[in-house]
């Protein structure tokens, strides 16, 4: 159950706070309200949620807000350097002209966010796509009954990557199936999300209707990792 904050309880917590000490206000629920410009960095928002709240121009730096939830919420030129943003909810809100130098966006939900003019600097972790952005590179996946296919993304391949270490590819060739301990392989695997999509040792798999918008997680794509280990710690 989120604990409602009112806008001027929210006023007096700020003002009775001591050089700007940290506050816990996680399972929080901000409803319906402007905060436009308000100095509140340094606060803990984990698990909190922000519905139809304008943050225009104010100052989250230093703030958690693992798993926050932002719906409605207008974050345009909002201050969020070296913010904890673990699987914060951003999924259609305005973050045009923030600042998230510094910040962990870790699977943070970015699916249909405005970000033109964004600011991101060489701290900023998991904005940026990790994967290889020319060339050839290898990928692995995890196929029904826990086959594990190892995959050559060739030089002209498409390929995105949002804010996890999750990769989508167009098309790839298929290099090898074999067991989790290596002790025996197999000619071909199917994918757990389509059963009719299979995995053939030797031969090209290609994807039509692949989505080009490298925050929708679950977009067309063959969804690959770039080390063996994350793909098999994907499906625990």
């Amino acid at each position: 159950m989120l604990r409602k904050i009112e806008k001027n309880e929210l006023e007096q917590m700020l003002s009775g706070r001591k050089d700007k000490e940290r506050l816990d206000l996680s399972n929080c629920l901000f409803e319906e309200m402007d905060l436009s410009g308000w100095d509140l960095c340094n606060i803990n928002f984990d698990k909190s949620d922000f519905r139809n709240v304008k943050l225009d121009g104010a100052d989250l730096s230093g703030c958690s807000a693992a798993n926050a939830y932002f719906k409605g919420s207008s974050l345009l030129g909002t201050r969020l350097r070296d913010a904890f943003l673990n699987t914060a909810d951003f999924r259609h809100c305005d973050l045009s002209r923030a600042d998230i130098s510094g910040a962990d966006l870790f699977a943070a939900a970015l699916h249909g966010a405005k970000l033109d003019g964004i600011t991101a600097d060489e701290k900023t972790k998991y904005y940026y796509p990790r994967c290889p952005a020319k060339g050839a590179f290898i990928g692995w996946k995890v196929c029904f009954g826990r086959r594990i296919v190892q995959l050559l993304v060739p030089e002209d391949a498409l390929r995105l990557q949002g804010t996890t270490h999750e990769i989508r590819v167009n098309k790839a060739k298929v290099l090898s199936v074999r067991t989790e301990d290596y002790s025996e392989s197999f000619t071909e695997a199917h994918s757990y999300v389509n059963e009719n999509f299979w995995y053939r040792t030797g031969e090209w798999v290609t994807v039509d209707h692949y989505d080009m918008d490298r925050f929708t997680e679950s977009g067309a794509g063959i969804h690959i990792w770039m080390d063996r280990e994350a793909a098999v710690a994907y499906l625990g």
